[in-house]
């Protein structure tokens, strides 16, 4: 990942999971859904499918470090024939970034086996683990996915259903997640019971869908259906779908973040655009903070809609100052400040005459470190910004994430330690403003959302 990214929060993972008729053929249309999901993990990918006609408790699984295209070839996919599947991409946050946390987990067990790919932390994994190694269930497990599917073998022992199991276990467990579970005959999602992670069901032609984004649905030519309530439990088998609402409540917590920052800017996600949010996010920020300037302009790619919603807000001209550079390598994470202030430039580069001379808003949906900020700054001065005042499309970061966003412990968080003008003179920014709390609502239409990156208030006990 190029260091320009190392400075921005990373959601743990997305999940693509397929149930289509018997004689199908599905890991073509995963491979493309994990694809257009790639921005939620970068780190590992993998796929696992069974044939629903073939024999009882056959899967099969391809799983590996790097982007969906480095793990996948073309004979991978043939190879992976069958017409229900589930697929992961993976960033990392609990269990960290080696292979052996690559997803999907598929196990054998004495009723016979599964694959599980998870998006999300679970807040009690250490008490869960605990339990396992005194049942003698499991070794020392890494990640919360792998406990989840310990838990799941073990009610699945006594329960007389897959998805009953998934239930019993959605039951025990605390966090922010998506989780699908793939059985030789069934596909299983659950989502958490505050919504703090995204699910969504969508339909292609008669095959059922369940993916992190709309987007991923989209992207293999479905449609999407609607959202996975919280606290559901869906299953999908060759006699369509069933719903469980047993877990539903009213409370809900929906990951703001995922609207700032991480969804694709076609998703719909609970029934809010993406782009929309972002879009009226800049609105509110141009209401709020208003600046002298010549132009309005974005940090590709995340800015650019909240730029576009302060540009006309304001009534300043919105105009693009940098070239993207897509190809530089993920791993391009260099060790001193000169070095990489170069990642970030050969990461971006400032179209010179666009700038040269400007007053200049720039638009970005977060400060974490504060250190690329400074160095785009830099850049733009470089080329003759005569003046460059940030806006950020989110509030100041203060507090870590415990449910599966990377945002890191308070002490590595800017926001944490410094003063908004603190801030601002660190970075070398004319002025700095931040969105507010309470412009959340008109962004999201009054959706309920969990904050806790920015206000310390957590929905799930920690």
């Amino acid at each position: 990942m190029s260091y320009l990214y190392e400075d921005k929060p990373h959601e743990e993972c997305g999940v693509f999971g397929i149930y289509a008729g018997e004689g199908s053929h599905v890991s073509e249309d995963i491979y493309s859904g994990l694809v257009a999901l790639q921005h939620r993990g970068q780190e590992a990918a993998g796929i696992s499918v069974t044939d629903t006609a073939g024999e009882k408790g056959n899967l099969l699984t391809k799983k590996g470090p790097g982007l969906v295209s480095d793990v996948f070839t073309h004979e991978d996919l043939q190879r992976l024939n069958g017409n229900l599947g589930v697929g992961h991409v993976r960033y990392s946050t609990a269990g960290g970034s080696v292979p052996e946390n690559a997803q999907p987990i598929a196990m054998n067990y004495i009723k016979g086996s599964l694959a599980l790919v998870h998006n999300g932390n679970l807040t009690n994994a250490d008490e869960l683990k605990k339990q396992q190694m005194y049942r003698g269930q499991a070794h020392y497990t890494t990640s919360d996915s792998e406990v989840l599917s310990y838990e799941i073998i073990n009610e699945r022992l006594h329960a007389s259903s897959i998805e009953e199991a998934v239930r019993r276990t959605a039951g025990r467990i605390r966090g922010g997640y998506a989780v699908l579970v793939m059985s030789p005959r069934k596909l299983v999602g659950i989502r958490d019971p505050l919504g703090i992670k995204p699910l969504v069901l969508g339909q292609k032609g008669s095959a059922y869908i369940l993916a992190s984004e709309s987007a991923a649905i989209t992207s293999v030519g479905g449609k999407l259906i609607r959202d996975v309530k919280p606290g559901e439990v869906i299953t999908i088998t060759r006699e369509g779908i069933k719903s469980d609402c047993s877990l539903c409540t009213e409370n809900r917590a929906h990951c703001v973040f995922e609207y700032i920052y991480f969804a694709r800017e076609d998703s719909v996600i609970d029934g809010i655009e993406v782009h929309g949010a972002r879009f009226r996010a800049g609105q509110a920020l141009a209401r709020a903070s208003e600046a002298e300037a010549d132009l309005v302009s974005g940090v590709p790619d995340s800015g650019l809609a909240a730029a576009e919603g302060y540009a006309f807000e304001s009534g300043i001209p919105f105009a693009r100052i940098f070239h993207k550079n897509s190809y530089v390598g993920r791993s391009f994470i260099r060790p001193t400040d000169e070095e990489r202030k170069a990642a970030v430039g050969m990461k971006l580069s400032v179209l010179r005459e666009v700038v040269n001379g400007k007053r200049i808003i720039l638009v970005d949906d977060s400060i974490v470190r504060g250190t690329t900020m400074r160095q785009i700054i830099e850049l733009l001065r470089e080329a003759g910004a005569s003046q460059v005042h940030v806006r950020i499309s989110s509030p100041p970061f203060v507090s870590p994430c415990f449910y599966g966003t990377d945002v890191p412990d308070s002490k590595q968080l800017i926001a944490a330690r410094r003063s908004a003008d603190e801030i601002c003179q660190e970075i070398g920014a004319d002025s700095l403003k931040y969105l507010k709390q309470s412009d959340f609502k008109p962004m999201l239409d009054g959706l309920p959302v969990c904050a806790a990156c920015f206000d310390g208030k957590y929905p799930v006990t920690i």
